[in-house]
């Protein structure tokens, strides 16, 4: 059996005794939630995880229970998920995790004193929304070739931004090695105030979600250079794929979940998965990720665990064929 493959079964054995029957006999789910559930997002308020965050949130809290958002930003996403890998496992403090925090974060920062797959019960896979290579209106370039050529031609004068230890820093900075343009990192606390900078044009490159990335690319403020998805997204038809520009080995897509703390009952992961799952099939949820072209997914708490297991190593890889550092 392969090192993934062990992985995979090992993810999933974790999530069905850390939540089997015993637990579920010292933790009785009938009555849950009687009281406010505590959805801890890493980020703060305004950047593309807390947007997802916020439409499930709604959602769960209208027809499951009521959700209420804790912004804990800091430390690539660690502090909160730490917070809840030592909570009590009993259904009322989540984790909004994702492919910075489940992945990224246990590769580059040194002690995070928490696991991606045995600190957590994963509850449900949520999105995964495809990368946009972007720059501001004013960067005198109109295809990838011709950015590149202009960062060679002027280096060290251009510079990306993105939230330290998130997918956008790991991308941005595998994009310098890859393609050898000289482009210096601005690290930001969040990816609203990153944002802000780029539409200024005080930032000239950015490598994002198309939910994050898309009004202003259709107001005329970012020019799309390429999409990292396999095809081409939809609502950006005329916009070429980094294989089509022939570049490979980049991720195509952060993602996003819900995960509550390892030892969680099953009943109440099934409970939340079934109420996670119901959001994202909801009629809003499904216009809202259609028009930013993020695809909603529908799973099991095994399936999720299956999918961390598979994902975590590859991120941890990124950042060493990145070399990405902590500043």
């Amino acid at each position: 059996m392969s090192r993934t493959n062990l992985l995979v079964a090992a993810a999933i054995a974790l999530v069905l005794t850390a939540s089997g029957p015993a637990a579920a006999q010292s933790h009785p789910a009938q009555s849950y939630p009687d009281r406010p559930i505590r959805l801890i997002v890493p980020f703060p308020p305004g950047g593309p995880t807390d947007y997802v965050a916020r439409l499930v949130a709604q959602h769960v809290s209208a027809n499951f229970g009521q959700v209420v958002l804790d912004n804990r930003p800091g430390a690539g996403g660690t502090i909160a998920s730490k917070a809840v890998a030592n909570a009590d496992p009993d259904g009322y403090t989540l984790l909004y995790g994702s492919s910075a925090t489940l992945g990224i974060a246990p590769a580059l920062y040194k002690n995070v004193e928490y696991d991606p797959i045995k600190s957590f019960a994963p509850v449900a896979l949520v999105s995964r929304v495809p990368f946009v290579l972007g720059v501001a209106a004013a960067v005198p370039a109109n295809t990838l070739s011709e950015f590149i050529a202009y960062a060679k031609a002027n280096p060290g004068k251009l510079n990306f931004g993105a939230t330290i230890g998130t997918p956008p820093h790991l991308v941005g900075e595998l994009f310098k090695v890859t393609t050898g343009a000289d482009i210096y990192y601005i690290p930001y606390k969040g990816a609203a105030q990153a944002m802000t900078d780029l539409l200024a044009g005080q930032m000239h490159m950015t490598i994002e979600g198309a939910t994050t990335l898309l009004a202003h690319i259709q107001s005329g403020k970012v020019r799309p250079l390429a999409v990292m998805s396999p095809q081409r997204l939809p609502a950006l038809p005329d916009v070429p794929t980094m294989l089509e520009n022939g570049y490979s080995g980049f991720p195509s897509a952060s993602w996003t979940g819900v995960l509550a703390p390892a030892g969680t009952p099953a009943s109440i992961v099934s409970k939340l998965n079934a109420a996670v799952n119901d959001a994202l099939q909801s009629p809003e949820i499904s216009a809202n990720f259609a028009r930013f072209s993020a695809q909603a997914k529908v799973g099991s708490p095994q399936d999720f665990a299956a999918f961390i297991a598979v994902e975590a190593p590859k991120w941890a890889a990124l950042v060493r064929d990145s070399g990405a550092k902590l500043e």
